[in-house]
């Protein structure tokens, strides 16, 4: 499983309305369940911030992996937000968050969750990526950014 089979261009969404937190999650939990026939966005919506209670998912460098486990989720689901304007996001360095990898795993994943956890971890940690990431003009442009870096990491990783 690798995150660009479960990254659709269509999920990849460009200058998004931030706001706060609690706006850009509930964004997310409405697009992904309006998408995903199984889903509900208020359980999503639950479940992503019973992550966040647990710690938040800002990891720093203006980036935000929020995720969550889910019984409707048949296989891993990505997202990924550019919000128009950073947001605080709780992230462990204090710097506001533009760039939101979001990722809904099956209940029972583990070994698989925690990889493509890592993978996100690792290709956002590249400040080249981020920067490619933010220069974008476009959602095309910010999609195959992204999935040229992903490329990249698991050619790196192989």
């Amino acid at each position: 499983m690798t995150l660009e089979s479960i990254l659709p261009p269509e999920r990849a969404l460009f200058g998004v309305a931030g706001g706060s937190k609690k706006r850009v999650l509930e964004f997310f939990s409405t697009f992904i369940a309006q998408n995903t026939p199984s889903l509900d966005s208020q359980e999503v919506f639950g479940r992503l911030i019973g992550r966040e209670r647990l710690g938040s998912t800002g990891v720093g460098n203006g980036v935000a992996i929020p995720h969550a486990r889910n019984p409707h989720c048949k296989e891993p689901i990505a997202g990924f937000l550019r919000l128009q304007e950073p947001i605080d996001f709780d992230a462990t360095d204090g710097d506001p968050v533009d760039l939101i990898f979001v990722l809904l795993v099956p209940e029972e994943a583990d070994d698989a969750h925690l990889s493509l956890l890592a993978q996100v971890a690792a290709i956002m940690n590249d400040s080249g990526i981020r920067a490619n990431l933010r220069q974008a003009q476009t959602q095309r442009q910010l999609y195959d950014a992204l999935i040229e870096a992903i490329r990249q990491h698991d050619s790196n990783a192989n």
